[in-house]
């Protein structure tokens, strides 16, 4: 073969290899709506370990609008899944959850996701829920909640359900998830951990108690562990 010819038979070669380079490069490179992202939710029904099984279908709501590569997945966003760890605590044993959301899906889209159920949650901006029975005078958020759906009640032993039945027959008084009353820092929910599986999974628990999510706290769903946010710096 003249010498030529086998030039522009190695090029084209060369040229058919980093087509197929670059083909492969653009298809492992297709976007998730989950790498290394966090979503604030809150629950579209109650859950409860060991009571909720696993394998139920469950749904949340975006409560802010997210950038994920270039793309706004707006608020109010329904992000679906199930609970696939359930179990209540026992004398000796800690209660353990993990819930996996699969999609989420808007008005003009859907995306494919693999995000768990976090450790952390959004607390309620101080001042913001007036006149709310399940917190202290004057609307300032009590210290002392765990962020699992419970207040102590003074006086008693135990604590009652958040929000009340009180609450949820009086009109106005439970604050809404939105970006104007929920705080910009997350916090640790207290006295649970979160601990990730050999095969990923999430899952949190808690010796202290049974684990309960409300329709009202706005929670973190994330593909990893989560750190704690950074603090701003001081000037």
């Amino acid at each position: 073969m003249p010498t030529k010819q086998v030039k522009i038979h190695s090029v084209a070669i060369a040229v058919a290899l980093c087509s197929l380079a670059l083909h492969g490069q653009q298809k492992s490179a297709a976007p998730s709506a989950s790498g290394g992202r966090e979503f604030p939710v809150t629950m579209r029904q109650k859950i409860e370990a060991g009571k909720t099984p696993v394998g139920t279908k469950v749904e949340a709501e975006l409560a802010l609008a997210t950038l994920v590569e270039g793309t706004v997945i707006p608020r109010d966003a329904i992000f679906s899944g199930e609970v696939i760890e359930s179990t209540a605590k026992t004398e000796t044993e800690p209660s353990q959850l993990a819930i996996r959301m699969d999609a989420v899906r808007w008005k003009k889209g859907s995306a494919p996701v693999k995000v768990y159920l976090t450790a952390w949650y959004y607390p309620i901006r101080a001042g913001m829920a007036q006149d709310v029975t399940y917190g202290p005078a004057g609307g300032t958020v009590s210290k002392t909640w765990n962020g699992m759906g419970a207040y102590p009640v003074p006086g008693s032993p135990a604590s009652q359900p958040f929000p009340s039945a009180d609450n949820q027959s009086s009109p106005g008084v439970t604050p809404d998830a939105t970006a104007s009353s929920i705080s910009n820092h997350r916090v640790l929910i207290k006295d649970v951990e979160s601990q990730r599986s050999d095969d990923g999974t999430i899952v949190i628990t808690s010796s202290r108690f049974n684990i309960k999510l409300d329709k009202l706290t706005t929670y973190v769903l994330a593909a990893d562990e989560l750190q704690p946010p950074k603090e701003s710096p001081k000037h």
